[in-house]
């Protein structure tokens, strides 16, 4: 039989447990650090895609297959995303600086309003195309974790990197410019 004390002792040892499995969960299970997300595509092939333009016109659709030779920066996003809308200027800036030295900066909208998407790219001033993902299966078949979510796929089509959470013009600089010298990030 425990008396009063002993009770409130395993009461204090149960709640220290609990706080210590939050701390590590806070620690470790709430990062945006890659190396903790990689994708197990990395170093594959991209999955295909042939996605219709976020203007809905039939010249807007991109096939995946079309940019080969190019380095491309897919980011799935959404206007409903507080982060997505963070890390627009940062994806407006990498399009600027290396869309004619071969990098094509794609969007692609997931699971949202048409009419909200076309409304969050004419305000927040996006520049580069942007295409939707309706039935999601693109992003299923490049396993996204959530939005915003951006892989970077080379020349050949593999994916060389995936970033989960909002990405930096800086960041993106950084493994984009091996890729164009001819090596991988």
């Amino acid at each position: 039989m425990i008396r009063g004390g002993g009770r409130r002792l395993a009461a204090l040892g149960g709640l220290a447990v609990g706080v210590a499995l939050v701390a590590l969960l806070l620690a470790l299970g709430l990062t945006t650090d890659t190396k903790l997300a990689a994708s197990p595509l990395s170093g594959h092939p991209a999955p295909a895609f042939d996605l219709p333009g976020l203007d809905g016109a039939e010249q807007s659709r991109i096939r995946l297959e079309d940019l080969r030779g190019q380095v491309v920066v897919v980011n799935f996003w959404a206007s409903w995303c507080t982060e997505c809308r963070v890390e627009q200027p940062e994806l407006n800036a990498t399009w600027q600086r290396f869309r004619d030295a071969g990098v094509v900066v794609l969007g692609v909208d997931f699971q949202d309003a048409p009419g909200d998407a076309r409304q969050f790219v004419a305000t927040s001033g996006a520049s580069y195309p942007m295409v939707v993902d309706a039935d999601s299966s693109t992003a299923l078949d490049f396993g996204l974790r959530g939005v915003p979510e951006t892989f970077v796929i080379d020349r050949d089509g593999r994916i060389v990197e995936r970033f989960v959470g909002p990405v930096t013009a800086a960041t993106l600089g950084d493994r984009l410019e091996p890729l164009l010298d001819g090596g991988r990030p």
